[in-house]
């Protein structure tokens, strides 16, 4: 149920932020970010002492000159309990402030809610951060760093 509820999610979010523009004019004023797909993590991959294999994400993103952004994140981390079974770690946040990098790779963060899927209540008011590339992705979560993703090609749109 929550893989359909996440995948639902994914969709909403990705179909908002892909109507809000059909096209990036050169000399805009604003970056647009939209993605939805599957992340892979390289081995030795972990967050809180989880193992992490890879994500499924979606999000969608306007990042302004000034700083701010607006949009919203949704990813699923892909792991292994410490009792070898599946363990799936959400985390649903706000995007509030981006930037566009020189690189043509966009960072962003935000604060949201972290379930780590092991029965505990969910904990609200993480930070996080995320930079992307047409190709890879690299969260922080608090101040756990994770490896880059590698993603599939058209997964994410930087325009």
């Amino acid at each position: 149920m929550r893989k359909v509820a996440v995948g639902i999610l994914l969709a909403i979010v990705l179909a908002a932020a892909v109507s809000q523009s059909s096209s990036r004019v050169v000399g805009a004023v604003e970056t647009q970010v939209a993605a939805a797909g599957v992340g892979l993590f390289p081995d030795g991959a972990t967050f809180n002492g989880i193992p992490l294999q890879g994500s499924t994400f979606g999000f969608g993103l306007r990042v302004f000159p000034d700083g701010s952004a607006r949009g919203n994140l949704a990813i699923v981390l892909a792991g292994t309990s410490l009792l070898g079974q599946p363990q799936e770690i959400t985390l649903e946040g706000h995007v509030e402030r981006g930037i566009t990098n020189p690189d043509g790779s966009v960072t962003f963060s935000g604060t949201g809610t972290l379930d780590m899927g092991d029965g505990t209540l969910p904990a609200p008011g993480i930070s996080y951060s995320v930079t992307v590339t047409e190709t890879g992705l690299q969260l922080t979560i608090g101040t756990s760093v994770l490896p880059t993703q590698d993603v599939g090609a058209d997964d994410i749109f930087i325009g």
